[in-house]
C-alpha cells in the first residue's frame, strides 16, 4: 500500500482536491513517474482523471463512518490487522 496516500473515507466531506491527490499518488505508485516523460503526460493525466472518477463515485456509494468508528479505524495498528486477517491462510 502507498503509504503517502491517505484514506479519504470519513465522516466530513471530501474534496476534489483530496480525491486528485490520492489519484495522483497512485497512479504516480503505479507507473514508476514522479513526473512523467512529455510523450506520456496525456496518458498520464488521463489516468490520474480516471482514478480520480472512480474513486469519487466509490465514496459517494459507501455509508459514512461515524464518528466513533472513524476515531477507532484510525487507532488501529493496521499490522496488528493484517496479521490477524491472515491467520489461517
Amino acid at each position: 500500500m502507498c503509504r503517502s496516500i491517505k484514506r479519504l473515507r470519513k465522516t466530513d466531506s471530501v474534496t476534489d482536491e483530496e480525491i486528485r491527490e490520492a489519484a495522483l499518488q497512485f497512479v504516480r505508485k503505479i507507473s514508476g513517474y514522479h513526473v512523467p516523460a512529455k510523450k506520456n503526460e496525456e496518458a498520464f493525466e488521463e489516468a490520474v482523471v480516471e482514478v480520480s472518477l472512480a474513486s469519487a463515485r466509490l465514496l459517494e456509494r459507501l455509508p459514512k463512518l461515524s464518528s466513533a468508528a472513524s476515531r477507532e479505524s484510525s487507532r488501529a495498528d493496521p499490522r496488528r490487522v493484517s496479521a490477524s486477517s491472515s491467520v489461517g491462510r
